[in-house]
């Protein structure tokens, strides 16, 4: 496995160091405890989330990058609990753009953050090898070393900061560094619009010979993110994975 040692990366304070709980993980990307237990996987980028860390205590074998995984685990925490604050204190003003279906309130979103940062923390410092520090839209790891590869909000969500060029050539990455499948949720922006450039990356990610479908998923939190990309090889297209 590459790794690259020398950070070029963002400030830490310019990063929103939040995540989500392995349930969630299995809801949004549509994924069995099976799935995750006999498969290499890889998220990307990860943040906070406590899917390793809960994934691989039940014997999975689960890989973790984020340009943030750069800093020590105590100022990741830190960080983490800043952002989990000004994130809840904020949807007051934007709570109808959610739907408080799977978390009942923002006390219960709260709760689940942080329970998920620290679970992520925790893991962190008993587990640094899983925890890969990257710069997107590189990755320092061998051709086809993961199964699947997981990705949640950030490719399609920050549409307004982020290229076509740069949709691109992450999504190329991510599928040189997989075998089976790379799985990117949701599909739509910060304003809950579908990505405006889906075509096009349809149209891309067919010229590197692979298949992609748009499949419904039993999550949505943010208003109409029900849905994920799921991109796979031909050879592997009617596997149940």
């Amino acid at each position: 496995m590459r790794r690259e040692t020398e950070f070029k990366g963002l400030d830490l304070p310019e990063i929103v160091f939040i995540g989500r709980t392995y349930d969630e993980y299995k809801a949004m990307f549509d994924l069995t405890d099976y799935v995750v237990k006999n498969n290499a996987i890889l998220d990307v980028p990860a943040g906070s989330c406590s899917f390793a860390a809960i994934s691989n205590s039940m014997g999975g074998k689960v890989t973790v990058a984020d340009v943030a995984y750069y800093h020590p685990a105590e100022k990741l925490y830190e960080k983490g609990l800043t952002d989990i604050s000004q994130i809840v204190s904020s949807l007051s003003k934007v709570k109808e753009q959610y739907v408080w279906n799977y978390f009942k309130d923002e006390d219960s979103l709260e709760k689940a953050r942080r329970q998920t940062l620290y679970d992520c923390v925790t893991d962190m410092k008993s587990n640094p090898h899983v925890y890969v520090p990257c710069i997107l839209p590189k990755l320092p790891f061998e051709d086809e070393q993961f199964d699947i590869t997981l990705s949640a909000h950030f490719l399609f969500t920050y549409s307004d900061r982020l290229s076509l060029s740069f949709h691109k050539e992450t999504i190329k990455e991510l599928l040189r560094v997989t075998k089976k499948e790379v799985r990117i949720f949701p599909l739509i922006d910060l304003k809950s619009k579908r990505y405006s450039e889906m075509d096009a990356i349809l149209e891309f990610i067919q010229s590197c010979g692979w298949q992609a479908e748009e499949r419904a998923v039993h999550y949505e939190f943010q208003r109409n993110a029900n849905s994920m990309l799921r991109i796979y090889k031909v050879c592997y297209g009617n596997m149940v994975i």
